[in-house]
């Protein structure tokens, strides 16, 4: 790839094929495999992944939000998708767009069972989230009664999946909590199917679900994060490949003295002579004031340099006084190399959070 001449977001879709072929590798042949491309594909692009992953043979998808599962239908891609967080005011569109609901609550299922029957619809598929343990949205053992005596009730709406999530299963203290939460999964799908009557797709493992956990594969899997690069420990890490990096360039350099502060409330003071360099990023294309004050750093031309004083809106300087390097050159803020997660975690923070906050603004240039 050409050097880069503004700040912009590279996405290899080639590494993306490689991570979905090794955590495949991961599972039965008959195992379904569910990509999550919500949070617009973890801060890549959600119409460019959901394309590519659907090319690679995933059975499913998933977005958090409904507006998320609509950009991919209107784009063509027609594989089913599973709505994570719907809303009442949301089922229309989900319907006229057909995406498939989780279904988290009484009140929840009470309202799509009154919006598909009020139009006739037969058998639309929904998926029953179950609460074993994150405690964020669904279902109890308790209420597998109640919720399967209304579905029973209607032809309007039939049982797709029933899933659930693992709270913890990258961290190897809480192997105990895990198999736990694996345990009551597997009674509540005991309880569900006999209810019900068939046996609708089970799902309870993310990416570290995937690699820890074969035995709660199921029928299906999902993966997020393992998609984008990151296996959340260091023996998986290196099978996989961060797809994105962020690229910027040197917009201009300072020769400061000593006593002299860089940038707004005089976070930083130059205590020796200091080169520093002024980047075309900021808190506004997602590296936010954690990475201020020399928490966060770059890379140009292979070496480290930290950031100084406070994250502007629009600009980050800093520390190049050792490094060989003029206005123009290109400066790694992340990629294969200089990871993310390294990033992240110096800022008490995580990949999640950074890579899915790269603002919409920051050009996606993408690598087939």
């Amino acid at each position: 790839m050409p050097k880069a001449t503004e700040t912009v977001l590279e996405i290899n879709l080639n590494y993306l094929e490689q991570n979905y072929s090794y955590l495949k590798s991961k599972l039965q042949p008959k195992t379904m495999f569910l990509a999550v491309v919500k949070a617009f594909a973890y801060g890549s692009d959600q119409v460019q992944i959901a394309k590519k992953i659907t090319e690679l043979g995933a059975d499913y998808l998933a977005v958090a939000y409904t507006s998320e599962g609509v950009a991919i239908r209107k784009a063509g891609i027609h594989i089913p998708i599973l709505v994570l967080h719907p809303q009442e005011v949301n089922f229309e569109e989900i319907v006229a767009y057909n995406l498939e609901p989780s279904i988290y609550s009484v009140r929840i299922l009470d309202q799509f069972i009154k919006y598909t029957s009020s139009i006739n619809k037969e058998d639309y598929p929904v998926h029953l989230k179950f609460n074993t343990g994150l405690n964020r949205l669904g279902f109890l053992e308790v209420d597998i009664d109640q919720i399967v005596k209304k579905i029973k009730e209607t032809t309007a709406i039939k049982v797709a999946s029933a899933f659930s999530h693992l709270a913890a299963s990258e961290d190897v203290n809480e192997k105990e909590f895990t198999e736990q939460q694996i345990q009551r999964f597997i009674a509540i799908n005991t309880k569900l199917d006999g209810l019900l009557g068939y046996s609708p797709i089970k799902h309870m493992c993310n990416t570290s679900g995937i690699l820890n956990y074969p035995e709660a594969h199921f029928n299906m899997v999902r993966s997020g994060i393992g998609l984008y690069g990151f296996g959340n420990d260091p023996k998986y890490d290196v099978h996989l490949k961060p797809i994105a990096s962020l690229k910027t360039v040197i917009s201009q350099l300072h020769t400061l003295e000593p006593n002299q502060s860089v940038g707004y409330n005089m976070a930083y003071t130059v205590k020796e002579k200091m080169i520093t360099a002024t980047l075309p990023l900021g808190h506004a294309d997602g590296i936010g004031r954690i990475y201020g004050n020399q928490k966060g750093f770059v890379f140009i031309n292979g070496k480290k340099a930290p950031i100084l004083g406070n994250t502007c809106m629009d600009m980050i300087m800093v520390d190049v006084t050792t490094i060989d390097c003029k206005e123009g050159d290109e400066v790694i803020v992340f990629n294969e190399k200089h990871t993310a997660d390294a990033l992240a975690t110096s800022a008490g923070t995580i990949s999640y959070e950074l890579v899915t906050g790269i603002s919409q603004r920051v050009n996606r240039i993408f690598i087939f």
